[in-house]
């Protein structure tokens, strides 16, 4: 499964925050939702960020990774998941990394 590095950017005004939570909704939750999605709902795909982000703030590319099933490319996969995003979150960018690269 390659690894993907994506570049982020939201406005975190309607988000607790970037890391999943049971008070909220958050940046991170709807990437991995976003992801299974794109997947069909087969699979669970955890996406981690390389720094959080608390209540109410925004991002402006932002790295995170996450690794995928073979059958994307860099230039597919941002509009992938944009198309499961709401218009507060925008993947901008994708590239494929080493296996052991980590956004932080």
């Amino acid at each position: 499964m390659p690894r993907f590095f994506i570049t982020i950017e939201y406005d975190g005004g309607d988000f607790v925050g970037w890391q999943r939570q049971d008070n909220g909704d958050s940046i991170q939750a709807q990437l991995e939702h976003a992801a299974s999605a794109i997947l069909g709902h087969r699979q669970d795909i955890t996406i981690q960020g390389a720094g959080r982000t608390d209540t109410g703030v925004h991002a402006l590319g932002q790295v995170a990774h996450c690794d995928l099933p073979d059958g994307f490319t860099e230039r597919q996969l941002p509009l992938a998941l944009n198309a499961h995003l709401p218009p507060s979150i925008r993947v901008i960018q994708a590239n494929i990394m080493a296996d052991d690269a980590h956004a932080r």
